[in-house]
């Protein structure tokens, strides 16, 4: 390393002059010995010379890579061309061999920064631009528009203005760019292309319909997804589809279409949903069944003679071993994983012929797919073996459970459920059990006062609680955040349920088996002996598990269960009618909470509205008016409701996941008085109603002023 004071020395040495190649000596020496500080400020005098860029711009560059990063090296050289206030031609020509010096070193992103910072002084300069078409050309572009925009076709405000459009009519910005900027479909296909890497295809008519890689797609799952199979060959599938980037929707095609070998291409969402359109309008079932024989899902089986359809249907069945049949029950279980269904119905029907697949989603049940119904005594057998239930049996109905373990999907219980139907068939209904843990009890949407019960209810060392409603309306689930809350290491929790559908650390659970005997009274006996704290049971059937639990919660143990009643006031009659002791009864009741699911809008489509006059007091009417007072909403112009509307995300419906309301019965000192009186329902009710309950339909409509639902939900799921 040169000291300081022998680096002024060497300096002072070398000649002091205004020649140019005076000057590019001095520097070169300067540079060579390692005194780039004192190259940099020479080569700097070089640019108000006539020296030659080309000698200049690499040893400059050189000097200054040595203590900084390519971009601050850039700026650098940007800062000393300003000092000494160049020309726009000298400026020009200095950036250019900056650029062809970046470029060099492999900075393509930077050189072209600096080619375009050019352009701008020197417009008319080619060879700029031929550098700058030239980068573009190698380099992957930043975006799915750069094409459009290096070409001059489109300007970053008008991509800006036809993305807002696009968001406002939910149409696609290249479908914008086409009708209101004129921009022709070949460029933006160019564009699209360069960036993808992978070919533009527009809707053409004339395609013929792939019936063997469309039979066991459906046109919703296919729109809502963007991507559509086009035609096959040897060297594989072509799949059009609006971003081949997207891992998740080319994961899924790979696994659909059960080959390697697959070819993108990349298309416009409004050309993509033609060929879809085009591709199922004409599909009868005639078709379908020929998809199906296409694609090898019923070998040996002859549709072309639609006389005998019905005799063929009948007679030439495909059993549980068929590979066809395994395949359909794994993609329908896959599927409504994926779509977060609760339910798949099997469903064979004489009248059609034909077996319906449907899914729950979110409460309402939506069709999958339509199979012939051949395949459904097949269909029935295969469940029936993977639940470990007898297959020969189907005069009567049976339950099992399905552990469904595949690779590359999230472990997976299911409890199925059969039942003999009209025609010789049989109907099965699968319910897909919840993952492993519950949701934290603040995150359930009880209202304030809820919570705030729920929470001191909780935290008393013994009683019963108790979470009532239909089937399917999250009651299970309500106890499991109850128990959430309250579970810790200083508790002994113990559990009774039919199955087991949610699982947390801490619980010890056990899963009643009514046909060896282990049912819910006795498995509740035995839990008496098992030093438990707090004990939850699945449903309270029958007066004995009734009894036995109330007998428990009175012997200090804190016990949670569910019933199947509409209300929380008609809960305390339903078990007073089953026989058990009001006195018992009165002194173990905590709290009654009743609960519905309803449909939550989907956020990203919903549309608000401000209600008319008459909708708000039909609203308030149907709150009760004196009650909805007290719930200071008052009508003004700034009052805003939301209403369905039906995007991509939420499949078309408008509603997407789902949310519950409550009304829940505090165990208060008037209430536990009229239970031991044996009060009919509807004291009950306006002795909890005084004490701050609010109905069902009360928190619903509460929920659609918060904008979370809309009152024909609520109407769905709650009587007057």
């Amino acid at each position: 390393m040169i000291s300081s004071k022998i680096a002024s020395n060497i300096e002072k040495r070398l000649p002091d002059t205004n020649d140019s190649d005076t000057i590019l000596d001095k520097a070169t020496s300067l540079k060579e010995l390692g005194l780039t500080v004192e190259a940099v400020a020479e080569y700097g005098k070089l640019f108000t010379t006539g020296c030659d860029p080309a000698k200049i711009i690499p040893g400059l560059v050189a000097c200054l890579s040595k203590t900084n990063s390519p971009a601050k090296m850039i700026t650098r050289i940007e800062e000393m061309t300003k000092q000494y206030k160049l020309s726009s031609g000298r400026l020009s020509e200095l950036r250019l061999y900056l650029g062809l010096e970046m470029e060099k070193e492999g900075y393509q992103d930077l050189a072209l920064d600096v080619y375009k910072a050019t352009a701008e002084i020197d417009p008319k300069n080619k060879h700029i631009k031929q550098k700058i078409d030239q980068i573009i050309s190698k380099s992957t572009p930043a975006s799915r528009y750069d094409y459009l925009i290096h070409k001059g076709l489109v300007t970053p405000e008008q991509l800006r203005k036809a993305l807002s459009a696009s968001k406002s009519t939910k149409e696609s910005v290249e479908f914008i760019l086409t009708q209101q900027f004129r921009l022709k479909k070949e460029d933006i296909g160019k564009s699209l292309s360069v960036f993808y890497g992978c070919p533009f295809k527009e809707f053409d008519p004339k395609v013929p319909v792939p019936v063997e890689l469309i039979g066991n797609l459906k046109k919703p799952f296919l729109l809502h997804d963007l991507w559509v199979p086009l035609s096959w060959g040897k060297d594989g599938v072509d799949i059009l589809i609006d971003d081949p980037w997207d891992l998740r929707k080319t994961g899924l095609i790979k696994g659909l279409t059960k080959t390697k070998k697959i070819n993108f291409c990349v298309g416009i969402k409004e050309d993509i949903a033609k060929f879809i359109s085009r591709f199922f309008e004409k599909k009868t079932e005639e078709a379908t069944q020929d998809m199906i024989a296409e694609l090898d899902m019923i070998p040996d089986i002859s549709f072309e003679e639609e006389e005998e359809k019905e005799e063929i249907v009948m007679t030439e069945e495909i059993d549980e071993t068929s590979s066809q049949v395994v395949r359909l029950v794994d993609q329908a279980i896959i599927t409504a994983l994926r779509k977060n269904a609760s339910d798949i119905h099997v469903e064979p029907s004489p009248i059609t012929n034909k077996t319906t697949i449907r899914f729950r989603l979110d409460g309402v049940c939506q069709e999958y797919m339509q199979v012939p119904n051949s395949m459904a005594r097949g269909i029935l057998s295969r469940l029936k073996i993977m639940a470990n239930i007898d297959i020969a049996e189907r005069r009567l109905p049976q339950d099992g459970k399905i552990k469904f373990r595949r690779k590359g999907i999230p472990p997976l219980d299911l409890r199925l459920a059969t039942l003999p139907t009209a025609g010789g068939h049989e109907d099965a209904v699968l319910r897909l059990l919840a993952a492993s843990g519950a949701l934290k009890l603040d995150e359930m949407g009880l209202s304030e006062r809820n919570l705030q019960v729920m929470k001191r209810i909780l935290a008393q060392p013994y009683g019963l609680i108790l979470a009532v409603g239909p089937t399917g309306s999250g009651k299970t689930t309500t106890l499991h955040c109850a128990l959430g809350y309250i579970n810790n290491p200083g508790v002994k929790i113990w559990t009774a349920e039919d199955p087991v559908e949610i699982t947390q650390a801490g619980l010890r659970q056990v899963e009643v088996k009514p046909k060896i005997g282990l049912d819910f009274a006795r498995v509740m006996r035995s839990f008496l002996r098992a030093d438990p704290d707090i004990i939850m049971i699945g449903e309270m059937r029958d007066n004995e598990t009734a009894s036995i639990g109330i007998e428990a919660s009175l012997t200090g143990h804190l016990v949670l269960s569910t019933l199947h009643t509409n209300s929380a006031p008609e809960t305390v009659t339903r078990l007073l009618d089953m026989g058990l002791n009001p006195l018992n009864f009165s002194d173990a009741l905590l709290g009654v909470l009743a609960q519905r699911l309803i449909r939550k809008l989907c956020s990203n489509c919903r549309k608000e509205y401000h209600p008319s006059l008459e909708e708000f007091e039909a609203l308030a009417a149907e709150y009760g008016k004196e009650a909805f007072q007290s719930a200071n909403i008052e009508y003004s112009p700034k009052l805003v409701l939301y209403r369905p509307s039906g995007c991509d995300a939420c499949s078309g419906t408008g509603y997407k996941g789902r949310r519950a309301i409550h009304e829940l019965l505090e165990g208060t000192p008037a209430i536990k008085k009229l239970i031991k009186n044996e009060a009919i329902t509807d004291e009950i009710f306006l002795q909890g109603v005084g004490d701050g309950m609010t109905t069902l339909k009360q928190d619903g409509i509460s929920k659609v002023f918060l904008g979370l639902t809309d009152i024909g939900e609520v109407r769905r799921v709650c009587i007057d």
